[in-house]
């Protein structure tokens, strides 16, 4: 497997508008449209849950290994991947019978889950696009206007990621957003959990983990 580099920013700590964006977002709902194909496949998952099975999330799923994995470590839930790819979910393992895969957007999926009242007992971001140009601090899901709808969701949040700013600014976006159950460390993992993560690993880069309890 190719040596993956690390995301190189010009920044040299937080976004200096991060409090600015995180907390404009918290106080104003995002009115942007939500995409018919992202409507039409959370009827179907809806129509697919069962209160008996808690449901676990895999947000950014890509091509599934992660969620079968997460579907095996988690046998008595649902395991859910999200992507918006349709050519990286074609390319999924076989599942196992605790886990689906749904191809949406991820904001407009968390946002209509959130306005159902759908809540996950455990959210994984795993290695999301770090968008590291400053010009980019929307389009990472803590300055993202649906990171109110991730919040909603509730439940165990765990992101994992090698770009040790995007997790120190998540912490900080979940401070302002009032969660105090937070935990960031540096890990090593015996077995990696996705592609990206095993990459990673293979390229000698230090792994971060940010673990939130979220209301």
């Amino acid at each position: 497997m190719a040596q993956s580099r690390i995301p190189q920013t010009s920044q040299t700590g937080p976004h200096r508008r991060l409090e600015e964006t995180v907390l404009r977002h918290l106080r104003h709902a995002w009115q942007s449209p939500v995409h018919d194909y992202s409507r039409r496949a959370f009827g179907e998952l809806n129509r697919s849950l069962d209160s008996a099975w808690p449901v676990v999330l895999d947000s950014g799923c890509g091509t599934g290994v992660s969620t079968v994995a997460l579907a095996q470590k988690y046998p008595e839930c649902l395991v859910v991947g999200i992507d918006k790819s349709a050519a990286r979910l074609g390319k999924s393992p076989e599942l196992p019978a605790n886990a689906r895969l749904v191809r949406a957007d991820l904001a407009d999926l968390w946002r209509l889950m959130s306005e159902a009242g759908c809540k996950p007992a455990h959210h994984y971001l795993l290695y999301p696009n770090p968008w590291p140009k400053p010009a980019h601090l929307k389009r990472r899901w803590h300055g993202h206007p649906a990171f109110p709808s991730l919040l909603a969701l509730g439940g165990r949040l765990e992101l994992r990621s090698n770009f040790e700013l995007y997790v120190d600014e998540f912490a900080r976006a979940l401070a302002l957003a009032g969660v105090v159950d937070v935990k960031v460390v540096s890990f090593r993992v015996d077995d990696p959990i996705s592609p990206f993560e095993r990459k990673y690993l293979l390229s000698g880069h230090r792994l971060f983990q940010l673990t939130a309890t979220l209301e």
